[in-house]
């Protein structure tokens, strides 16, 4: 099981923003070209980010900008904004386990609440990381980069 790539393609949003926001308008053209993906999944995703605070963006050819401080986003904000996972549950489970099978009967009672417990450790982890310690190193990684 994977956490949709809406998310990690939520953070490269807010990264080009950081990084070419004063040299370039942040449009969804100019996103999907640096993430290789389709504008409309660009345009979704700004629409899911500026829905939840996370970001402004003005009409036409005006782009993106990041609503808040980047010490003031965390990946848990990023990761609730942008729909990760249905019905707020990150694990699925299957439909029909069979209530005449002693295991069947018994899966949901044993699981349930250590599922919860990985999420709930999962989501304090990404609220613990914000979008300034990630531009932080993307900074660190482009000036090396440069240099070779």
């Amino acid at each position: 099981m994977q956490i949709s790539s809406r998310f990690t393609i939520a953070v490269h949003i807010f990264m080009c923003i950081h990084i070419f926001e004063k040299d370039h308008r942040i449009t969804s053209d100019f996103l999907a070209d640096s993430i290789q993906v389709n504008p409309v999944v660009i345009r979704r995703l700004l629409s899911q980010l500026k829905a939840a605070g996370l970001i402004h963006v003005q009409r036409g050819s005006g782009g993106a900008s990041s609503a808040r401080p980047l010490n003031q986003i965390t990946f848990l904000d990023i990761y609730r904004a942008v729909d990760c996972v249905e019905d707020g549950t990150l694990f699925r489970f299957h439909e029909n386990p069979n209530p005449n099978c002693p295991v069947g009967r018994s899966v949901h009672r044993v699981l349930d609440g250590r599922l919860r417990q990985i999420q709930d450790a999962m989501e304090r982890e990404m609220a613990g990381i914000t979008l300034e310690s990630v531009m932080k190193d993307t900074e660190t990684y482009i000036r090396e980069d440069c240099r070779v």
